[in-house]
């Protein structure tokens, strides 16, 4: 055979070749869209005449779900972690399996696994069970290197801008700059006047908050403690990033001054805020209000409730506190938290 048949041949199996399947592209603005709105959409990730592999939103905004179609010769995957659920499921006569989550504040980071997972099968075609396994695998070797700031910590950051920006309009943004020393290592995230506050944010529809240590809602000597129950949902193309909340918190203190522009950013750095590693979440108020109650009226854990043989030689107490349907304290707060809002 000669050269130029050969490179006849060549050709011919070049255009017979069927062509490579682009890497899948669904961003998450365009998810995040529809869970604000609460409304269902499905995205088709594999081409017609394959096994069908769909990206599904659910209506109400509940959440997000890979479908994946089993042909004989597959097996469904195994989750090894809590946090990702599989299912075997039959749609249209399709044996399908649906990976969901079972941590609804993990939505944005589940989106891009199932994406990674929906990658290895269409694009790289890999079995399903193997897609699965390789991206946990390769996700796992990730773990000691963090995207960023964690989610609750992102949440908590969202929460104390809103009342750093509040106690800035009432106080002007040297006193509550003076007031947010959560940054500089206290116990409390705001020192206010003769009282103190600690805020926390959660995206659950219950008002369940982590608490980090026996210090952290334990009263300071002669210093009322108040706590605040800060809720926030998705808020879609309404909602705003933590970068937009830390954008308008800046501009509203460098109209006070540079000098309160540049303390403020001292004070991001410290909370652990890094402008290069911005999210893409929307959230916006759950509530018209944060639920504000006593320290000492609520569940909670202190120094005193050890025994005496544990005091100096237990640390490091993590514990989740669930405060849904408490009443609300009687009496003003320190500082006034009603119609709180995202800046």
């Amino acid at each position: 055979m000669g050269a130029g048949e050969s490179g006849t041949e060549d050709a011919a199996a070049r255009v017979r070749r069927p062509p490579k399947p682009h890497a899948i592209e669904l961003p998450w603005t365009t998810v995040e869209h529809y869970l604000g709105r609460g409304q269902g959409a499905s995205y088709r990730l594999s081409a017609v005449g394959e096994p069908l592999v769909s990206y599904e939103v659910s209506d109400r905004g509940r959440g997000i779900a890979l479908h994946v179609e089993l042909t004989e010769r597959h097996q469904a995957p195994r989750s090894p972690l809590s946090a990702v659920r599989v299912d075997n499921i039959l749609l249209a006569g399709r044996r399908m399996v649906r990976l969901t989550t079972t941590e609804p504040e993990l939505l944005r980071d589940f989106h891009d696994l199932v994406l990674a997972v929906a990658d290895r099968i269409v694009v790289a075609g890999r079995e399903p069970a193997r897609a699965f396994d390789e991206t946990v695998h390769g996700w796992s070797a990730l773990l000691g290197r963090a995207r960023g700031l964690p989610l609750e910590r992102r949440l908590g950051l969202h929460g104390e801008l809103a009342v750093l920006v509040r106690l800035a309009g009432t106080m002007g943004w040297r006193g509550a700059l003076d007031a947010w020393v959560g940054p500089a290592g206290e116990e409390h995230d705001f020192a206010l006047g003769t009282a103190d506050l600690e805020i926390k944010t959660t995206a659950s529809e219950r008002r369940r908050h982590t608490v980090h240590g026996l210090g952290q809602l334990e009263e300071n000597p002669g210093r009322p403690l108040w706590f605040a129950s800060f809720r926030v949902t998705r808020g879609g193309a309404g909602g705003r990033t933590l970068g937009d909340s830390v954008k308008a918190a800046r501009d509203a203190a460098a109209a006070d001054g540079i000098a309160s522009r540049a303390r403020l950013d001292r004070l991001l750095s410290a909370a652990g805020w890094d402008p290069d590693r911005p999210d893409d979440e929307r959230w916006t108020p759950r509530d018209n209000g944060p639920l504000v109650l006593r320290a000492v009226e609520m569940p909670r854990l202190t120094s005193e409730d050890l025994p005496h043989v544990a005091h100096g030689r237990i640390e490091g107490v993590t514990y989740v506190v669930d405060v849904t349907d408490l009443t609300p304290a009687v009496g003003p707060s320190p500082a006034d938290l009603s119609d709180l809002r995202l800046p």
